[in-house]
């Protein structure tokens, strides 16, 4: 196995856009991707999708072990990491080009970071969709100057790291991956050149306008972590 990096996805049922993901990561010409753990963290899905994802043994070191909410799930792929490096990614994403985690690995290892992460594009949606992303990357970047913001996408994190500030909180219901990366320090981040893409399902099943007003809502509660703790409606469609 790849002593290096650990792969961690939680996922429930995501039968048609984890294969997406698994494939796009199959392409990474990253050197020893073909010996790179691939941990999904299934929280008891129904649709086919521990099969979809044992389905790509032959191609990526896939396991399937127990996860939940997103949190829990995360850090359950962390406890069974050995490697210094683990990437977080959601379900429900895809790699934009071949060569972005081995250009997020070189990147970690040359500046010695704690966290990077990359943009987020939208497949397939409409000018709303790419709009509100375009608007998502640039606060990234904005915000970046001042604390450091990744959401659970892509965040790759260097192991020792990622345990020193607890992992993700597992009794936040709303932005844990918001939690975990502004605690980042500044120097030790790294926004690397490209993206991830995603689905605008999260906007179809929200809306446009309660997306909005929930991550403005996040950033004025930023230093209040009592407010994450609460469902603010995100799983209230799920």
């Amino acid at each position: 196995m790849n002593p290096e990096l650990t792969i961690v996805i939680p996922a429930k049922n995501e039968v048609t856009m984890l294969p997406r993901l698994l494939s796009s990561l199959a392409r990474q010409d990253y050197e020893p991707i073909s010996e790179t753990r691939v941990l999904v963290a299934d929280a008891g899905s129904t649709d086919g999708t521990i099969s979809a994802a044992l389905s790509f043994r032959d191609r990526l070191p896939v396991e399937v072990i127990p996860g939940g909410l997103p949190s829990v799930g995360r850090n359950a792929g962390a406890k069974l990491a050995c490697t210094k490096y683990v990437l977080f990614l959601d379900a429900d994403v895809e790699l934009a080009d071949a060569t972005l985690l081995r250009r997020a690995m070189g990147t970690m290892r040359r500046r010695d970071l704690h966290l990077s992460t990359v943009s987020i594009g939208c497949r397939q949606g409409g000018f709303c969709d790419d709009l509100l992303y375009a608007g998502n990357n640039v606060m990234q970047y904005i915000g970046a100057r001042w604390k450091p913001f990744a959401t659970g996408m892509f965040m790759l994190f260097e192991r020792e790291a990622f345990w020193r500030l607890g992992g993700f909180n597992e009794h936040a219901l709303f932005a844990e991956d918001y939690l975990l990366s502004k605690r980042v320090k500044r120097n030790r981040f790294r926004i690397v050149r490209g993206r991830v893409l995603t689905t605008n399902r999260r906007f179809r099943k929200l809306g446009h306008a309660k997306m909005c007003w929930m991550f403005f809502k996040t950033m004025l509660h930023t230093w209040d972590e009592e407010y994450f703790l609460e469902d603010q409606g995100y799983w209230e469609k799920s």
